[in-house]
């Protein structure tokens, strides 16, 4: 109890001096700014575009605050007995939707042996739970199902079925099994189609939740893995090599009302039956409909029935996999945004913690800020526009000008500082992997050196790529257009120059837009205009070549020098089926299927 109460006391006092941080940074650019602006006269334009900086400043700061958090923190594993058995049963879940059955059950026969070499193998049953809505692909299912129960221990315990409606996506499948199943397991883990976890890892999950009688949710930091793209693998490096600190921060200000990314995660599922019945938002989407972001809304949800929501971010074994293209990463984007924002309507609902309240603002600020940022530089564009002319000869027969006062050092110190927020938390956790000896896991202090800055050029060229992106995605959803919920595809991903072109032209032509009007409008801040213009321009060139495979020695991870036993059972059964032909495979059908 009583470290309870001092993580809970720390958990306040991170909270308050992020927040007083993060808002004084904001206050401060929000000052300066109307101090550039007052040197020629202040304006409307001035008054607009000093208040979308605070808002933008805010949201940077709050993300470094997160970064500095994690690297002044460490976590800590819960002391709990480690021999006790595990008690009742535990459902590992895996939603499938459209995709490819060979590589989704290679991965669900790599995790049933990681099981089974724990000894604890015979208390986890698999659920593979489709909603595929394709009759070819449902038919390969099925036939690749029995395949899997050939070629693995799992009779008896790897289910499938195919639901006849897919209401509600991948929440309304996970709800039709705790309806339907839940009653049968103490705990589910949650996974998704593209999910890896070490045998290992589930057992730990599962002891720590026997372990707190009140945690409802426990959330895993997953690693992407299997990335082969530049763009793919640059992500990749990120994930295992920074995501770990902002993880910790994220973990140490949320405690006990934690995240819930919607995978790699256990869930007791008595706290969820009787605390995630999911709304169906009134209206049409994309404000009404089904709740697409539907984990935040479940960890929100859980909390405020009284169950604990944690991440545990000391967890190793937790894998995924990752888009390969910047256009793939957009699609999926798409339907994040439109989940965010409808967000917007649960924020006053009532009996939630403030906390969870938050993090659903967090979630729209996360899209909105894109927006934000574009408002702001074209309101910097078009000042000269709306703001007063300057009077050099104020006062009458005074024979010299009266110029405004040089505002150069004041706005160098205000783009220093922008900048030093975006760039500066990567860079101090690159430093701290080098002295804490963390950098030797991705391939020594040089290579992880070379891929920090790599990694840090790409994400600042392609960054109003994905301003573009999001800002089309928020203005979507505001218009009434609906995403929906796309199938992943799960592809190499590379794309040809053309696909690039078809899916960024209007970025192009964006980036040629804002140079001229920058030319023409503001020729004096032309120069400053290029870094965000011209990776709009190049955009296709850009989309194409990160989405090729590059320089296999850069974006070094631990998993690349040494695969995790789990990847490496996934790699073996894989091979094994790839190399079979598929003219035998209607012998399977005179098997049996299983279902939940």
């Amino acid at each position: 109890m009583q470290n309870s109460t001092r993580d809970d006391r720390d958990m306040t006092a991170w909270r308050m001096f992020a927040l007083a941080v993060s808002v004084t940074a904001g206050l401060v650019a929000f000052v300066f700014f109307l101090r550039f602006g007052i040197a020629d006269g202040l304006d409307v334009i001035d008054m607009l575009r000093s208040g979308l900086l605070l808002v933008s400043t805010f949201w940077l700061s709050w993300g470094a605050m997160l970064a500095f958090v994690g690297l002044t923190t460490r976590a800590r594993a819960p002391v709990i007995d480690r021999s006790a058995p595990l008690q009742g049963r535990i459902a590992v879940l895996v939603p499938i939707y459209e995709e490819d059955p060979v590589t989704t059950f290679a991965r669900i026969a790599a995790m049933d042996m990681s099981l089974a070499a724990t000894g604890h193998g015979d208390a986890f049953d698999i659920a593979i739970l489709s909603d595929t809505r394709t009759d070819v692909v449902a038919a390969r299912e099925r036939l690749w199902y029995l395949r899997l129960l050939r070629d693995s221990n799992g009779q008896g315990r790897i289910f499938y079925r195919r639901r006849a409606s897919n209401t509600g996506k991948k929440a309304g499948n996970v709800a039709d099994f705790i309806r339907t199943s839940g009653a049968a397991y103490e705990f589910a883990i949650i996974l998704d189609a593209d999910s890896l976890i070490e045998g290992a890892t589930m057992v730990e999950m599962t002891r720590r939740m026997q372990a707190d009688p009140d945690l409802g949710l426990l959330q895993t930091l997953p690693r992407i893995i299997g990335a082969r793209s530049r763009f793919g693998r640059a992500m990749q490096f990120s994930a295992a090599f920074n995501s770990p600190v902002f993880a910790r921060g994220l973990a140490m200000m949320q405690g006990r009302t934690g995240p819930f990314w919607g995978h790699n995660a256990i869930i007791r599922t008595r706290a969820f039956a009787q605390s995630c019945g999911l709304p169906q938002l009134a209206g049409k989407p994309p404000f009404g409909g089904h709740i697409l972001s539907h984990d935040y809304v479940e960890a929100a949800l859980l909390a405020r029935a009284g169950w604990n929501v944690r991440l545990d971010d000391d967890l190793d074994g937790s894998y995924e996999e990752g888009p390969e293209n910047i256009v793939d990463h957009a699609k999926r984007d798409r339907r994040w945004c439109q989940g965010n924002l409808q967000h917007a309507r649960l924020v006053f609902a009532p009996g939630l913690r403030g906390w969870s309240r938050f993090v659903f603002v967090q979630g729209i600020l996360a899209y909105l800020a894109s927006v934000v940022w574009l408002a702001f530089l074209l309101a910097s564009v078009a000042a000269p526009v709306f703001g007063p002319p300057v009077v050099y000869f104020p006062t009458q027969y005074w024979p010299l000008p009266v110029t405004p006062p040089d505002q150069t050092t004041l706005a160098l110190a205000l783009v220093i500082g922008i900048f030093g927020l975006l760039i500066l938390p990567k860079l101090l956790i690159g430093a701290d992997a080098v002295l804490r000896g963390r950098a030797r896991g991705f391939g020594g202090w040089w290579s992880a050196t070379q891929a920090t800055m790599s990694e840090l050029l790409l994400s600042s060229i392609t960054a109003p790529i994905f301003m573009l992106y999001q800002t089309r995605s928020v203005f979507q959803v505001l218009l009434g257009r609906d995403g929906g919920w796309p199938a992943h595809d799960r592809g190499d991903g590379r794309l040809r120059l053309a696909d690039a072109f078809a899916a960024s032209h209007w970025i192009v032509a964006c980036g040629l837009i804002g140079l001229t009007l920058a030319a023409v409008l503001s020729p004096d801040l032309l120069l400053w205009f290029l870094p965000v213009t011209l990776p709009m321009v190049a955009a296709p060139f850009i989309i194409a070549w990160t989405s090729h495979p590059g320089a296999p020695g850069l974006f070094v991870t631990p998993q690349d020098l040494a695969l995790a036993p789990v990847m490496r059972l996934r790699a073996a059964v894989l091979e094994g089926w790839q190399a079979g032909s598929t003219d035998d495979e209607p012998e399977l059908w005179s098997g049996n299927l299983h279902y939940v």
